[in-house]
C-alpha cells in the first residue's frame, strides 16, 4: 500500500430524515473526487448510450412507454455500476453488523423488476428471457457471496462472464439492447457484492 493511502472502514454519521436514508442508500461519507468521477461518467456514458439507442433506429419501433423503460435501465445500470463501485458503498455495503448480508441480497432481488420491466415490456413478453436471466441473477448473487471472502472477486468475475455469454448465445436480444446484461450483472454481481477494502488519502495530524 502506497504511503498516502490506508484503509477506513469507519462509517460517517448520517442525518436523520430522508436525507440520512438517501446517503446512506448511496454510501454515506463520499468524497468530492467520487461524486465528481459519479457525475462525468454517467453524463458520458449516458450520451454514448443515448447515441448509440438513438442511431440504431430502434426508437422508432417502440412505445413511450417502452422508450421510458429502456432510459430508466440505461441510467440506473450506469450509475449503478459507478455508485456501488466507491470506496462510500463499499463501506456501507460491507461494513461489520447483523442483517447486512441480507440487505445486500435484498438489493440485488430488487432488480429482478428491471428484468420483468424489460422482458415483459421492453421485449414484449419474453418470458424465457426474463426467467433465465432471474436464474442467473439469483444463482450468481448466491455463488458469489456464499463464496469464501477471498474468492469472491474471481468468483464474481466467473459468474459475470457466465451471465454475459449465456446472454449472447441464448437469452439473445436485438443489437441494440446488447448492453443490458453486460451493466446489470457487472452492477450487482460485482460491484454490489464483491467486497473491497475503502482506501482514503491519508489525513496526517
Amino acid at each position: 500500500m502506497r504511503g498516502d493511502l490506508e484503509i477506513v472502514w469507519e462509517v460517517p454519521a448520517t442525518p436523520a430524515g430522508l436525507a440520512g436514508r438517501l446517503e446512506r442508500f448511496m454510501g454515506p461519507g463520499k468524497s468530492r473526487a467520487e461524486s465528481a468521477v459519479e457525475s462525468v461518467g454517467l453524463a458520458g456514458c449516458a450520451l454514448l448510450l443515448a447515441a448509440g439507442v438513438w442511431g440504431s433506429g430502434a426508437t422508432r419501433e417502440w412505445s413511450a412507454v417502452q422508450l421510458v423503460v429502456v432510459a430508466l435501465a440505461g441510467l440506473d445500470l450506469i450509475g449503478g455500476v459507478l455508485t456501488n463501485a466507491t470506496n462510500a458503498a463499499k463501506r456501507w455495503y460491507h461494513r461489520a453488523g447483523p442483517g447486512v448480508r441480507r440487505a445486500r441480497l435484498l438489493f440485488v432481488g430488487a432488480h429482478l423488476a428491471h428484468l420483468a420491466a424489460m422482458g415483459l415490456i421492453v421485449l414484449s413478453g419474453d418470458w424465457g428471457w426474463t426467467l433465465g436471466n432471474a436464474a442467473l441473477l439469483l444463482g450468481g448473487a448466491v455463488a458469489v457471496e456464499f463464496a469464501p471472502l477471498h474468492l469472491r472477486r474471481p468468483v464474481a468475475m466467473a459468474v459475470l462472464m457466465a451471465a454475459v455469454l449465456v446472454n449472447l448465445f441464448w437469452l439473445t436480444v436485438p443489437a441494440v439492447l446488447g448492453w443490458f446484461a453486460p451493466l446489470f450483472f457487472l452492477k450487482l454481481l460485482v460491484c454490489h457484492l464483491v467486497p473491497e477494502a475503502p482506501l482514503e488519502r491519508r489525513r496526517d495530524g
